[in-house]
């Protein structure tokens, strides 16, 4: 990312910066049509927001052959790392055991995503292990 932090995401925001990382390139119609799949809203209201993301540094625009096509200035992998920093930080004081103690809670882990943790867990420590010697 730049060395100017860029500005946090709206649920909203995010949906459609999630729209344009599963597609790669996009234009408004592409992502309205994916989101009214999930629940009602307007064209004019993605329109106004993906130029919002655009002006924020969010997404960029290329222009083809009069139609307006939009990626994502950075990718998921780069992103998400600070997303879930910022949401840590703000929902749970900094506690990434919270975070994860409340999504056991919640039931909203499957049980193979509880397995591919247990595994990343063990590894962890085995490394953290092999630091220690």
């Amino acid at each position: 990312m730049t060395k100017r932090e860029l500005p946090p995401l709206s649920e909203g925001q995010l949906e459609i910066v999630n729209v344009v990382w599963d597609q790669g390139e996009v234009t408004v119609a592409d992502v309205w049509r994916a989101l009214t799949k999930r629940r009602p809203i307007s064209r004019n209201t993605i329109s106004t927001m993906i130029t919002r993301l655009e002006e924020k540094g969010w997404l960029r625009q290329r222009v083809k052959a009069g139609s307006y096509f939009y990626t994502a200035a950075f990718s998921r992998e780069k992103v998400l790392p600070r997303l879930v920093r910022r949401l840590v930080d703000a929902a749970f004081q900094g506690s990434a055991e919270g975070l994860v103690l409340t999504l056991l809670e919640e039931g909203r882990l499957s049980p193979d995503e509880v397995g591919r943790i247990k595994a990343m867990l063990e590894k962890a420590e085995g490394e953290k292990r092999e630091g220690d010697k």
